[in-house]
């Protein structure tokens, strides 16, 4: 096993509804798409394909490469079948492992446990080859193996993003409820934008949505804000490779965004912490921030896309008075956005029909647990025929 050099099925994970988002951007860096499922999509290459892909995903969550599969009936037969994987080629054995998994075998009631034995296997082996073995905990900040175990069937994977791709590194003041960064750009790619036109977010809290939309605009990958990933704890990992990749990726960026970026918000708490996020982001000189009611947003000329976050009463405010909020969304849409597809993300459907506007398109997305909806509404200079306010989203 010569780990730089092999081929490997890689499954690279993301929310709940964003799968046809993350294939086409696997797709488009040319790597084929093997099988996707709700949460996940598989291609295959190497691990400097695995590199490039944490550096360029922007809807992805982990890049994960299946490195072997046993069969394993029980704890020991965990420990055993592990123990046959050549993990001398994999770790350093002064280095530091985490590993993580997903059990459903009748013999294990707690996830902990099949943790600690794929870990008893590896440190053994490695105690064996060198007289010595890796520290081992739950911080992601060496090797990753995740443990996919389901009856018999233990596929053992290489994590290679180490901490969630959402975590670009910018974001250092979240506010509250925030959305995550890789949720923000499927929101953002499955919305259709590209950086052309305008982007307006009004209720931008702490920017996650201004910002991914400024990095597409500028062509700009979203990996390059982060200083660790899994993949760089690799036995045999080549800093010359990572930076290559970086080159390269850096080298496709425009300098400048082709549109407008307009971000707004009523607190000026939260524009500061937009402001900050978007200088750590690099991305600071290619949004226009202000701090207004969401209804004196400067809209530019010229068309676009208009993103509204608004709270849906699960984490904060009150039901009667978010009624209002939107309705009052819909009323800005009508009258500051014609020209304008205005979109709406949600996970309050009944707050949705307060709009009163017809929507175009419903999407599925999910925050964490929460079942959300990117709202489409197509925003005329006035009003057409057949395009009378509906009750329902």
């Amino acid at each position: 096993m010569r780990i730089w050099e092999d081929r490997f099925v890689i499954v690279v994970t993301c929310a709940r509804g964003a799968a046809s988002i993350l294939a086409g951007e696997i797709t488009a860096l040319g790597l084929p798409v093997t099988a996707a499922a709700e949460t996940a999509v598989e291609t295959e290459g190497t691990l400097d394909d695995a590199m490039r892909l944490n550096l360029a995903l922007r809807s992805a969550q982990r890049v994960l490469c299946l490195l072997a599969s046993r069969e394993a009936h029980d704890p020991q037969g965990l420990y055993l079948a592990l123990k046959t994987i050549p993990w001398e080629e994999v770790l350093e054995p002064d280095g530091y492992l985490t590993v993580t998994s997903a059990v459903d075998n009748e013999t294990i009631r707690d996830a902990r446990y099949a943790n600690m034995k794929a870990k008893d296997a590896i440190v053994d082996r490695l105690a064996r080859r060198f007289g010595r073995r890796p520290d081992a905990g739950p911080e992601r900040r060496g090797v990753v193996v995740h443990l996919h175990w389901r009856g018999r069937r233990c596929l053992v994977y290489l994590d290679t993003s180490g901490e969630p791709l959402s975590r670009r590194g910018y974001r250092k003041v979240p506010l509250e409820a925030p959305m995550q960064e890789t949720l923000a750009a499927a929101v953002l790619l499955a919305a259709g934008w590209d950086g052309k036109g305008n982007l307006v977010n009004p209720m931008c809290g702490s920017g996650t949505i201004a910002i991914e939309g400024a990095l597409i605009a500028l062509g700009r990958a979203p990996g390059l804000t982060r200083t660790d990933f899994g993949f760089r704890h690799l036995r045999g990992f080549d800093e010359g490779r990572l930076e290559a990749l970086r080159r390269s990726a850096a080298a496709v960026s425009r300098p400048r965004a082709p549109g407008l970026i307009v971000a707004t918000d009523i607190r000026p708490e939260a524009v500061r912490a937009a402001r900050e996020n978007a200088a750590r982001a690099g991305v600071e000189r290619v949004i226009s921030f202000s701090c207004c009611d969401f209804r004196k947003t400067p809209v530019p000329e010229g068309g676009g896309i208009v993103v509204l976050n608004p709270a849906y009463g699960e984490r904060m405010g009150d039901i009667r008075r978010l009624a209002g909020l939107y309705g009052e969304i819909g009323d800005f849409f009508k009258r500051r956005c014609p020209g304008y597809r205005g979109y709406i993300f949600t996970g309050n459907l009944e707050l949705a029909k307060k709009v009163g506007l017809r929507t175009k398109r419903r999407l599925t997305f999910y925050n964490g647990p929460l079942p959300c909806r990117l709202l489409e509404y197509d925003l005329y200079g006035g009003r057409r025929r057949g395009d009378e306010p509906a009750g329902a989203p």
